[in-house]
């Protein structure tokens, strides 16, 4: 939020000396970012907070709205700049100051490029789709800044005008682009995505090495924020004691949830040689048998 204020200010001072449409593109960004930032903070405090009796799965999904409210603000900006730039283009004009222009766009870069070390860092430490989401917006940011310079070059030393109403149309559709692959994992983590095809491998491959499950179906997996939600059936002989089954799972839940962090499961038993509905068997059955064998 700090960044987002200061380069705001920056390039407000940069729009007025330069009259850049490119710059004020960037400047409209640089604002939205701030608005992103605030909500990303509103995010993940929300998503923090622990199950409680309206929520027993926790909060996790507040991080994907706040990506979510970022795709909108970067989609609203977008149109916004187009639009200034399809009128730049119509009624022509010239920029000014070069110098002072391409002097803010620098110093953005150097600020965006240490922000986005820190959200690195954060996103490896927490998997917080949120930051993701914010990351990458200012990812999208330092391309800004690049064509802001190229724009003010190309018009005010090479004497082509259009340049930067052209590159306001680049930075739009940048943007546009940017929304896009950034409400890819927020909706999924929305929808209850299931996880990706290699995790859910890992995740059956580290269940068959427990001896005492003989069969593992009806797999179901999420994500919401930073924590992952685990659910399925396994077999086991019908001659154990409640006690003897709890004591099992207890262990395997132990090793399960130390190899994926984060994670809460949901374990159903079934009686070796039960039978579902066709329905509701899961290509894991077989994949968990091959793995099963091969261990034998």
């Amino acid at each position: 939020m700090t960044v987002a204020l200061v380069l705001g200010a920056l390039k407000l001072w940069a729009v007025w000396r330069t009259s850049s449409t490119a710059m004020l593109g960037s400047l409209a960004d640089t604002g939205l970012d701030l608005v992103a930032s605030i909500a990303t903070l509103v995010g993940v405090w929300v998503a923090s907070m622990p199950a409680d009796r309206e929520h027993r799965f926790g909060h996790g999904k507040a991080e994907s709205l706040a990506a979510m409210f970022q795709v909108l603000l970067i989609t609203l900006s977008a149109g916004a700049i187009a639009f200034r730039a399809v009128l730049r283009l119509v009624e022509g004009g010239t920029t000014q100051d070069a110098g002072t222009g391409i002097a803010v766009s620098v110093v953005a870069i150097v600020a965006t490029l240490g922000l986005v070390a820190w959200q690195n860092h954060v996103v490896r430490r927490t998997g917080s789709v949120a930051i993701r989401t914010d990351s990458l917006h200012y990812k999208s940011d330092l391309m800004l800044n690049l064509a802001v310079i190229a724009a003010l070059v190309l018009d005010q030393y090479a004497g082509f005008s259009a340049a930067d109403p052209l590159f306001g149309l680049a930075i739009a559709a940048w943007l546009l682009w940017g929304a896009w692959a950034a409400s890819s994992e927020a909706l999924d983590h929305l929808m209850d995505r299931e996880w990706p095809d290699e995790k859910r491998r890992a995740f059956v491959a580290a269940a068959a090495e427990h001896p005492e499950f003989s069969n593992l179906h009806d797999l179901r997996t999420r994500t919401a924020g930073t924590r992952d939600f685990v659910q399925f059936h396994v077999d086991m002989p019908g001659t154990m004691s409640v006690q003897e089954a709890h004591d099992v799972l207890d262990r395997v839940e132990a090793d399960l949830c130390r190899r994926f962090p984060g994670t809460e499961l949901l374990i159903h038993i079934d009686p070796e040689g039960h039978v579902d509905e066709p329905d509701n068997e899961l290509v894991e059955t077989d994949e968990f048998k091959k793995l099963k064998e091969a261990g034998e």
